[in-house]
């Protein structure tokens, strides 16, 4: 069962602000009521342990504070090629081991992999412009991060381990 609350955005859109579900496989849809999707706020799937992998559409632009924290099974994630902006914490606590970020995601905000104890790598998209400060804090497997020749990167990003980058 996977049961998701939706609330109307200024722009006509709309932003899940809430999940019920006990599925290990979860595929957010991209519409409700024929209104695309665009914003998955905070804490939506905070605690789902129970969760294994995560479809994200493409209409989806943002993703909210501690999105998926403690969701210490998630290995598998597919984020949405639209994505623009991640909030603060989004991924911590989770369980990926490796993850590609999209195209027109611009940065990587402070802690956003905040203690993904299983995290190894990292690839980045085309349009990564910055890596945040603590954006890797506690990511202690973390090996490489693969990103563009023209990153920004906080001295403090990787909790001062050296990387393959």
């Amino acid at each position: 069962m996977q049961k998701f609350l939706f609330s109307p955005i200024e722009d006509h859109t709309f932003s899940i602000v809430g999940y019920d579900g006990d599925e290990k496989d979860v595929v957010i849809p991209d519409n409700y009521g024929g209104i695309k999707i665009t914003v998955l706020c905070d804490k939506v799937f905070a605690g789902h342990d129970e969760i294994e992998s995560v479809t994200v559409p493409d209409t989806v632009t943002d993703m909210g504070e501690f999105l998926f924290d403690g969701c210490y099974n998630l290995k598998k994630i597919k984020l949405p090629c639209e994505l623009r902006f991640l909030w603060g914490y989004t991924f911590c606590r989770c369980g990926i081991e490796e993850i590609v970020l999209p195209d027109k995601l611009a940065s990587i905000p402070p802690f956003a992999f905040k203690e993904c104890a299983n995290l190894k790598r990292i690839v980045c998209g085309k349009g990564l412009k910055k890596i945040y400060s603590w954006a890797f804090a506690g990511c202690e497997k973390l090996e490489e991060v693969v990103h563009g020749d023209d990153v920004d990167i906080s001295p403090e990003a990787y909790s001062n381990r050296e990387l393959n980058s």
